[in-house]
């Protein structure tokens, strides 16, 4: 039984989420809603409703659903009565957030629900990688499905992930140009993507994602910024305050971000009240300090230019549907955000910076 507001014309609602229904004759209750702040007060009043036994979302929803469990009783007791699974993909949830919602499942159920969570593609309709029941953690995303295989193949100082399985596509509609790009010589597809084991000993254990390839960039030194792990690292270093991340800029001195924050959990790091201004939050002397906080210790902790951010600014607005700054399964678009906003990429590089950039250095 699933609440789903994911599109079916989307591999992951349609194949997966609306067909695993179909073949276990489950129920499937169509969520009008959406994790956008236009939206979400829809799917709160159905997950009200509806208690389901299985949730499969992007982070973005259930970081926005996290404040009402904690403060809707009913809510709560209806969210987690018949729920056996907690499913996320198609971005990275922060440790700090998985704990967090590790815990108020305990408290609710008196025992640990399974979260899960894996890696796929279109092309891989959606399912490729998975977590299991021995469990995970953030960023790592387990090992291949039954009846997958899959081989790193080394991508400059990465490793790329490549895929064979009878999921997997055979090609593109009418393009035997893109058809052939997309497989190698053994017919693995390439997914673009890079991998790391958990442990470099045993294989067993588990892969972590390490980033999008084609995200990454190369400053003005020629040193690489590995996007991905970047990203994460700062996520999990300001402890809840963010809701995304976008890192900037190619050919640059020096990485900055751009900074979706999480609007609920920094007013109440300033005890504002809950329908303070975005502009209000951001600018409010408690919450720019925690931020520089964060970004300061990242960069205490950096082993060189490509590993923390020189320099950020917050940013009042969230994500933008209409410019495709988000997917429309929730997750952040990187290139969309920077070319949309690239008025706020120059002031990060701007020579005297305006009051609103975070400046940090390293030690």
């Amino acid at each position: 039984m699933i609440c789903d507001w994911s599109p079916w014309n989307h591999t992951a609602g349609g194949n997966h989420n609306f067909g695993l229904v179909l073949l276990n004759g489950g129920t499937f209750y169509i969520d009008e809603g959406k994790p956008t702040p236009a939206l979400f007060a829809t799917t709160l009043r159905n997950l009200r409703e509806v208690s389901c036994t299985a949730h499969f979302a992007v982070p973005r929803l259930y970081e926005m659903l996290m404040p009402h469990l904690q403060n809707d009783p009913v809510l709560r007791t209806t969210f987690f009565s018949h729920l056996k699974l907690l499913f996320y993909a198609a971005a990275g949830l922060g440790q700090k957030f998985w704990d967090e919602l590790r815990e108020i499942a305990i408290q609710e159920c008196g025992e640990e629900i399974l979260i899960m969570t894996g890696f796929g593609a279109t092309e891989t309709a959606p399912f490729a990688v998975s977590t299991d029941v021995r469990g995970a953690f953030s960023s790592m995303v387990g090992l291949p499905a039954s009846g997958m295989e899959m081989k790193l193949v080394p991508a400059g100082s990465k490793l790329e992930g490549r895929v064979r399985g009878p999921n997997v596509t055979p090609g593109y509609w009418h393009d035997d140009a893109l058809t052939k790009a997309a497989f190698d010589e053994e017919g693995f597809y390439r997914t673009g993507d890079a991998f790391r084991f958990v442990d470099g000993v045993d294989p067993r254990s588990g892969l972590i994602f390490d980033g999008r390839l084609a995200e990454d960039f190369k400053l003005s030194t020629g040193t690489w910024v590995s996007v991905g792990p970047l990203r994460a690292r700062i996520i999990q270093q300001a402890a809840g305050l963010v809701q995304d991340v976008v890192i900037a800029a190619p050919d640059r001195d020096y990485a900055s971000a751009l900074i979706f924050p999480n609007l609920v959990k920094c007013r109440a790091a300033a005890s504002l009240a809950v329908d303070a201004p975005a502009s209000t939050v951001i600018a409010h002397p408690a919450v720019r300090a925690a931020f520089q906080a964060a970004l300061d210790e990242l960069a205490r902790q950096s082993t060189g230019s490509s590993t923390f951010v020189a320099r950020a600014l917050l940013l009042e607005d969230p994500p933008s549907l209409d410019a495709r700054e988000i997917t429309d399964k929730g997750s952040i678009n990187q290139k969309a955000v920077l070319q949309h906003r690239a008025a706020l990429v120059a002031d990060l590089y701007a020579e005297s910076p305006h009051a609103g950039v975070l400046l940090c250095k390293s030690r």
